[in-house]
């Protein structure tokens, strides 16, 4: 009589601590890490409860199994005590740019402990080591080197996941991203409109953020999100949305020079969202280099079965939000798209 095969058995999930998760793109780290069933962890900076916004996301993060913990990053001490305590492998920092610099403490807590199996530092946007915009976004991208030069001289591994654009209109004066629809009154195109760029929903940055954490392959590495289906020019991205709408919207060119001046003015954030506007599409940050394949590997390359959301179905959702305003246009009523782009304090994320 043939013996039966033991029952498998499934390795434990890694633990996952996020940090920052309360911000727009921790928002989607969290959701996925508890979606794939990690069993997660959440730093949250003391009083962030007490915001009314960040506290109901505490609540349902909570709700779904997430193990709140108070405290700052900025606490050596503090930071090896939790690490320890709940058995972290792996961290992901969404810290914001106020911020940055304390993950260097951060590093030094986990070198101290030896047991993180990979750090995330707040990356998320353009590859720092390559992009080079001006002052005041180059300030954000220094702090984002010392902290990739300090990591890489702790031992601790690594990942630096460099997702370019969040799949939206891009706004160059700090309107959220994808919080708000493409205008309906009038485009803005950044110099000639021929400069592509990489789009990546949040919800894929989630997904392919948590496959990571888990792959070897991807240790000591940076991880490029360049999804051919979601790569765009400011002119095709203005002509789908108006496919969309079925109407076409004055388009203005908002040049080099209107750039550069809005970011000599030093206006934090929306120079430094400028800054990387410029970088995007007047300098190609994301389309200038290539994929090296060594130290640089390409998401899809890694899994090459797994799609990407693609920005049709992105600009979907934005007619829905936008409908009440397309209905009013449609109808010769004029001035309800303003507050449709009302400008929306974020943190930069590039």
């Amino acid at each position: 009589m043939a013996l039966s095969s033991p029952p498998t058995t499934l390795a434990p999930k890694t633990r996952v601590l996020i940090i920052g998760a309360t911000g727009f793109i921790g928002k989607f780290l969290a959701e996925a890490s508890l979606s794939s069933q990690h069993p997660t962890f959440l730093l949250i900076r003391p009083g962030g409860s007490l915001i009314s916004s960040k506290s109901s996301i505490i609540k349902t993060f909570q709700d779904n199994g997430a193990v709140i913990i108070y405290g700052g990053v900025d606490n050596k001490e503090f930071m090896e005590k939790i690490l320890r305590k709940y058995e972290i492998d792996i961290v992901i920092s969404a810290i914001g740019a106020d911020g940055l610099l304390d993950q260097i403490t951060l590093v030094e807590a986990m070198k101290s402990i030896k047991t993180i199996k990979r750090f995330l530092p707040s990356e998320f946007g353009h590859d720092v080591d390559r992009a080079e915009p001006v002052e005041p976004g180059l300030e954000m991208y220094k702090q984002k080197r010392l902290v990739r030069r300090a990591l890489e001289e702790s031992g601790v591994p690594y990942t630096y996941v460099c997702c370019n654009s969040i799949a939206s209109w891009p706004y160059y004066n700090n309107c959220h991203p994808s919080s708000l629809p493409p205008p309906l009154d009038q485009l803005h195109v950044y110099g000639n409109g021929n400069i592509k760029a990489y789009f990546v929903d949040g919800i894929d940055i989630g997904k392919f953020t948590m496959k990571i954490v888990d792959d070897d392959r991807a240790i000591n590495k940076n991880i490029h999100f360049r999804p051919s289906i979601n790569c765009y020019n400011m002119n095709e991205l203005a002509s789908l949305w108006e496919n969309k709408i079925a109407r076409k919207i004055p388009r203005l060119v908002v040049s080099e020079n209107d750039l550069l001046a809005i970011a000599a003015e030093n206006i934090i954030p929306e120079s430094i969202v400028a800054a990387f506007t410029h970088d995007i599409f007047i300098n190609g940050c994301q389309v200038n280099y290539k994929i090296d394949g060594i130290h640089d590997i390409e998401i899809s390359s890694l899994y090459p079965g797994e799609s990407f959301r693609s920005m049709e179905d992105c600009f979907e959702d934005f007619v829905v939000m936008a409908a009440e305003e397309v209905h009013k246009a449609g109808n010769g009523v004029t001035g309800g798209a303003k507050s449709l782009v009302e400008p929306v304090i974020i943190t930069a994320t590039c």
